[in-house]
């Protein structure tokens, strides 16, 4: 099981410091239906990414798996792919971020959300966990480590639920915060917010270059040993 949790950890870490939906579900909150809005948004988030991360691991543990047990062969070129999928995308990150001074663009549709239903919230979290490019890769891959672990069905189930209680630490501590927080939450959320914005680029572009030369790696030593 430690050998599961080791492998997905820096996955499911990048997806819970992931910026847009930190500062979504701020901006839900501080509105006339922040509750609900949060509630509705934090579920669909959750279970978007345990659908995508149990599907992955299932697949990845499943048919097409060796012989002696082993996982899938597929895994290994498909970590591989993801790896270089994630440098290409520190790269990215890094060459996009904001310049010395200049504040981070936000997409658009922020600036609706103070309109948005409860079902327009949890169709937005759907979007942003399950086909979001960045937070999709992260997943996956995630996911894949678990599947291409040593550990038994146990283990790999406690790293799965592992993999997206962490993951949704960026939709999970908000809301925390706003029910519980009481007269000092919208200072602390409002500070939050400013901070993923400001230096999240850094950050992510660290972490994905990271787990880029980690799957290279760990595909290679799969595919050549």
């Amino acid at each position: 099981m430690g050998n599961a949790i080791g492998q997905m950890l820096a996955s499911a870490v990048g997806i819970a410091i992931s910026p847009i939906p930190v500062i979504a579900i701020v901006l839900m909150l501080a509105t006339a239906r922040g509750r609900a809005n949060g509630v509705a948004f934090t579920l669909a988030w959750v279970l978007t990414l345990g659908v995508v991360s149990t599907v992955v691991v299932l697949a990845g543990d499943g048919g097409g798996a060796h012989t002696t047990g082993g996982p899938a062969t597929w895994t290994s070129w498909v970590k591989l792919a993801l790896g270089a999928l994630f440098v290409l995308l520190g790269v990215k990150q890094w060459t996009g971020r904001p310049k010395e001074g200049q504040a981070a663009e936000l997409p658009g549709w922020m600036r609706t959300i103070d309109s948005f239903s409860p079902g327009k919230a949890a169709g937005l979290a759907v979007v942003l966990a399950g086909l979001n490019p960045k937070n999709l890769v992260l997943a996956v891959g995630g996911a894949l480590s678990i599947a291409s672990s040593t550990a038994g069905a146990g283990g790999k189930t406690v790293a799965t639920v592992l993999l997206v209680l962490i993951g949704s630490l960026c939709t999970l501590l908000p809301l925390g915060v706003y029910l519980l927080g009481g007269e000092r939450a919208a200072g602390t959320l409002q500070s939050w917010k400013t901070w993923m914005a400001a230096h999240n680029g850094a950050i992510m572009t660290v972490l994905l270059l990271v787990l880029g030369a980690k799957y290279v790696g760990d595909a290679l030593s799969a595919l050549t040993g």
